[in-house]
């Protein structure tokens, strides 16, 4: 870890806790810092925040109170989750405070370069991918980000022969003043979190964020097929690496003759490939180019190509039971991943779907449903996606509680050869916490099939 000066003797806010903000509020404190930590949640049901209490960190529980700005705070570090509208970062911003979130704190105090995914979806496939080929490569890669493991904390343990490779959401991106990865991936980008940025250009700008710093000696690695992000690109002073399913490029990553190729290179025939999805292998191409970029060989990509069979949560093989295949698709939390998985299958599909209500409706469904002889649904959008089920003539619609129940009805509704396929197209947070518990309780529910 570098051992920087920014920080030292500066007065500074860590606004919600959770694991970054813990994280960065302790290493703030070994840099010098005058820590303050505010969450939300009450000290004696906070154990994180009692625990930096004993560090001797001045710790405020309960409530965000605005008053709490006036007492000359430097900086604040916001958890990525507290949107731009809490009082309490509208009040900073009216008195000049600058305001970041950890991911910030990581690149200032890292010792290893960075490779940045973020987009709508595919970032954690992505990222592991990018993962698994630099340690199959032997680049000592160490992983980050929105993918589970904070930022700020891998970096602070990172030397200058790690590479992090890091997953951002565009919450974290909105937050960065310097970042500046050394090769930056934008995987797609479609309407989300719109709930959070209230339109879809400020969504859109927050990804821009990856690539603001980077220069001509940095990598900006895009989907080419999308105009919004090649509109991001042709605003980037950053070398720009295109990928495409669909058009053979002259440099970047692309399809030609059943091979993944990379500028002008057959690298691996698609057939060996044992990831499924066109989805996927929009993923493999841009993880293909990151690796490749970071001087991985070839024999080293194909070994994680051969045995990679997806990330937990994402479009992940169960189980086979009484010849039905189960896939936990929990993080398809929108539409689009919905219609990402359906479209990996041939096969009759028995699809659970459902979750919280913000507003849009499931017609975009409609043309990948054609093999969906039968729906489950739960959740808060229930009616919604029923209605369109209807619409396309599934015979078979039931509503159930919860995806626990869904399971047993899923199986009593399916044959052998059928897929069983957890994909809700909905965030899960009108029952569950995150879309990890609501994967594993189906987890649970399919192994408990008798």
């Amino acid at each position: 870890m570098k051992q920087i000066e920014t920080y030292h003797h500066k007065k500074i806010l860590v606004l919600g806790l959770a694991k970054s903000g813990v994280t960065a509020a302790a290493l703030l404190h070994k840099l010098g810092a005058f820590v303050t930590v505010n969450d939300k949640k009450p000290l004696s049901e906070n154990p994180e925040a009692q625990g930096l209490l004993e560090e001797g960190i001045k710790v405020i529980c309960g409530e965000h109170p605005v008053e709490l700005l006036e007492e000359g705070f430097e900086l604040i570090v916001k958890n990525p989750g507290i949107p731009y509208s809490n009082p309490m970062i509208v009040g900073a911003f009216e008195k000049g405070i600058p305001v970041i979130t950890e991911v910030e704190l990581a690149y200032e105090i890292s010792e290893s370069p960075f490779i940045a995914i973020t987009g709508t979806n595919g970032k954690t496939t992505t990222t592991t991918l990018i993962h698994e080929m630099l340690n199959s490569g032997e680049k000592h890669p160490l992983i980050a980000g929105n993918i589970g493991k904070v930022a700020s904390g891998v970096a602070e343990h990172a030397t200058n022969e790690n590479t992090i490779v890091i997953e951002l959401s565009s919450f974290q991106l909105m937050g960065i003043n310097t970042f500046n990865p050394k090769i930056a991936i934008i995987t797609n980008l479609y309407d989300a979190h719109l709930d959070y940025h209230g339109t879809k250009k400020e969504y859109i700008d927050a990804k821009a964020n990856i690539t603001k710093n980077q220069t001509s000696a940095e990598f900006l690695i895009v989907n080419s097929e999308q105009q919004e992000v090649m509109e991001i690109a042709r605003n980037s002073n950053a070398t720009i690496v295109p990928f495409s399913t669909k058009q053979v490029l002259n440099e970047g990553a692309y399809v030609l003759d059943g091979w993944i190729c990379f500028n002008g290179e057959k690298v691996m025939q698609i057939s060996e490939i044992v990831l499924p999805g066109t989805h996927n292998l929009e993923n493999i191409l841009s993880a293909m180019a990151a690796a490749k970029l970071s001087g991985v060989e070839n024999y080293a990509i194909q070994e994680v190509l051969r045995s990679f069979t997806g990330v937990k949560h994402r479009l992940q093989f169960v189980t086979e039971k009484d010849g039905r295949k189960f896939y936990n698709d929990s993080k398809a939390t929108n539409i689009l991943a919905t219609v990402n998985a359906l479209a990996a299958f041939q096969q009759p599909v028995i699809l659970l779907a459902g979750g919280l209500d913000r507003g849009n409706e499931f017609d975009e469904l409609i043309p990948y449903l054609k093999n969906v002889k039968a729906l489950i649904t739960f959740g808060q959008t229930a009616p919604k996606i029923e209605r369109v089920g209807r619409d396309v003539g599934i015979k078979m619609i039931e509503r159930v509680d919860n995806v626990e129940k869904a399971v047993p009805v899923a199986f009593q509704h399916s044959e052998p050869g059928d897929v069983i396929l957890l994909s809700p197209a909905c965030a899960s947070w009108d029952q569950f916490k995150t879309f990890e518990v609501r994967g594993d309780i189906f987890i649970e529910a399919v192994h408990k099939l008798k």
